[in-house]
């Protein structure tokens, strides 16, 4: 048996464990975020066919709560707000620093290694720190592009060695 069958087994598992009720599909989507790191589309299918829901209906609900993933993320999420406030206090240069120490290009956000991954967002809620930054779930306000290089650097040394 392989980890793809072993890690099926476990998502088999959690649609058990919810009696597969159609009701409880963003606690089996969680969970199944959880086994994976992200939400596989082959696997968004086979929870479809296991609970007797369109595949369209399990998509949809996917890709509706920002906390969902259909793409690998990186060990280290980095949001950078760019709404308005944010925006005008300079949120730019530090998305350009970003992508630049971490060889991102525009359509890849994650790097090769899953170390990191970069996500620019509407609001962050934190308008008076403008611009402000998210790394590893701690908020950075006045948030510079040398600072979030530290950051960076602070969570791994190797990722700036390049």
């Amino acid at each position: 048996m392989d980890n793809q069958d072993i890690k099926l087994l476990k998502v088999q598992k959690i649609i058990d464990s919810h009696e597969g009720k159609s009701s409880h599909l963003i606690g089996i989507l969680q969970e199944t975020q959880a086994v994976y790191g992200y939400l596989p589309k082959e696997v968004l299918t086979y929870i479809a066919t296991s609970m007797g829901i369109s595949p369209a209906t399990i998509l949809g609900v996917a890709t509706f709560y920002a906390q969902f993933s259909l793409i690998p993320k990186g060990k280290y999420v980095i949001r950078v707000c760019d709404g308005t406030a944010c925006h005008v206090r300079g949120s730019e240069p530090i998305n350009m620093a970003i992508r630049k120490e971490l060889s991102l290009a525009a359509d890849k956000p994650t790097t090769d290694d899953l170390m990191f991954t970069l996500e620019i967002v509407s609001c962050l809620g934190a308008c008076g720190l403008a611009p402000v930054v998210v790394v590893d779930d701690e908020v950075h306000g006045q948030m510079t592009p040398d600072g979030i290089l530290e950051a960076i650097k602070k969570l791994a040394p190797a990722a700036s060695e390049n």
